[in-house]
């Protein structure tokens, strides 16, 4: 018997969930405040990385590292200011800081990136999506032979606990696997199985495949409350608009937290913002998209584009362009690349990541309503954890054998 779903948020997990669902027979609309695939979605950097597994909240990091996290000129900025909330993440973030939450949460990203990437692999093939995938791995690059050799440590762990080796490239190997590099960049880490995609295009392709399957697209429509009864949700309202499912999905990333009160719940998240510069391709582009590491660039190579992005703002949700935040990633790649950049620029963009203290998302039904599932707080990896987190989604909601387990990802 099919159900009727409204799934609120048109990113890339909103998307995911609706087509798992809408691929087993269940009439769904997607309802979102802007337009589909507009937000954090858009232009990132379009990797789909299985080597993604360490959380950000590391042990050591309390120090020096987070107080260089009050430079306007660090990869990872906080905005001194007065809020609550934001203080109360960074409390929490530096209380999983040790060993034991790092291993935690590394098990519960290592299962949901594993099976993004298998399921965008099927996704791709069986659908026939138009978004530049490319097969050629990820390299995390170092200029300095110091951190590449650290590198190797945490290399050790993730082929022991999770079977992801990374090829080490260096004393002049790299530069023959990626010409683009300088000389004088000593050495990178090459993860083969990692994938990347233009972001932009696919959620263009996927709406398509969507809308023949059914999906209705309802864009410009804000949600401002949650109608409910004995447990149950009914309806959200849209303004004077009022809108009845069976079943409900919540995939608003950094806007979650917006939703507390109506949800019964705390999320913890904060929007953490991200940049990217679009342009040209240089004359000397690299191949393999690649981790600036020391300087925590992103690099891109699209048939038709070139993309630098990264670095990570806390500053609310101001929604400013921050112009030195751009600058660092062009200042980043010139330490690195031949031809780090292009005048031809196509955009120049910003989006807020819904970032966790502990870097694990929430998968789980609303403790206020029970079919209503929440879907949010996928950090830096919403595209990479995007179809796993949409078809477990759709398992969950159907109360189906999960392919993965769903336990770390549950409100906590």
């Amino acid at each position: 018997m099919s159900t009727s779903t409204i799934v609120i948020g048109g990113g890339v997990v909103g998307t995911a969930a609706a087509y798992y669902l809408a691929k087993a027979g269940h009439p769904v609309t997607i309802v979102d405040q802007g337009s589909h695939g507009g937000a954090c979605s858009h232009a990132n950097c379009g990797y789909v990385s299985p080597s993604h597994v360490p959380p950000i909240p590391q042990p050591g990091l309390i120090g020096p590292t987070m107080r260089s996290m009050l430079s306007s000129q660090s990869p990872f900025y906080i905005r001194p200011r007065l809020s609550p909330a934001l203080w109360s993440f960074l409390f929490r973030f530096w209380w999983n800081c040790n060993e034991s939450q790092m291993k935690k949460a590394a098990r519960g990203k290592h299962a949901l990136l594993n099976s993004s990437r298998e399921l965008y692999q099927e996704l791709i093939e069986g659908e026939g999506l138009d978004c530049n995938w490319e097969k050629r791995g990820l390299l995390f690059v170092f200029h300095d032979k110091h951190h590449f050799d650290d590198f190797s440590k945490l290399n050790d762990w993730l082929t022991s606990e999770f079977d992801l080796p990374a090829v080490p490239y260096a004393d002049g190997e790299l530069q023959k696997l990626e010409p683009a590099l300088k000389d004088e960049v000593y050495g990178a880490w090459h993860y083969p199985h990692d994938a990347h995609l233009r972001p932009d295009r696919l959620l263009s392709s996927w709406r398509g495949i969507l809308e023949r399957m059914g999906v209705t697209f309802l864009e410009q429509h804000e949600v401002t409350d949650f109608v409910g009864e004995s447990g149950r949700l009914k309806a959200i309202r849209c303004g004077k608009q009022e809108l009845q499912a069976d079943r409900f999905v919540l995939a608003t990333g950094s806007w979650s937290p917006f939703f507390n009160r109506k949800l019964g719940c705390t999320l913890r998240i904060q929007p953490g913002k991200g940049y990217s510069i679009t342009m040209a391709r240089p004359e000397i582009c690299p191949k393999i998209p690649m981790l600036l590491e020391e300087r925590r660039v992103g690099v891109t190579p699209f048939d038709d584009g070139y993309r630098l992005g990264s670095t990570m703002e806390f500053g609310g949700y101001d929604p400013s362009v921050n112009r030195k935040r751009l600058a660092l990633l062009k200042q980043g790649a010139e330490h690195y690349l031949k031809e780090p950049y292009t005048d031809e620029v196509y955009e120049e963009w910003y989006g807020w990541r819904p970032m966790t203290p502990d870097d694990l998302p929430y998968i789980d039904f609303s403790p206020k309503y029970d079919n209503l599932l929440i879907t949010a707080g996928h950090n830096m990896l919403g595209l990479s954890m995007g179809t796993g987190t949409g078809k477990l989604a759709w398992q969950l909601l159907d109360k189906l054998p999960p392919h993965i387990d769903p336990t770390p990802y549950r409100l906590r």
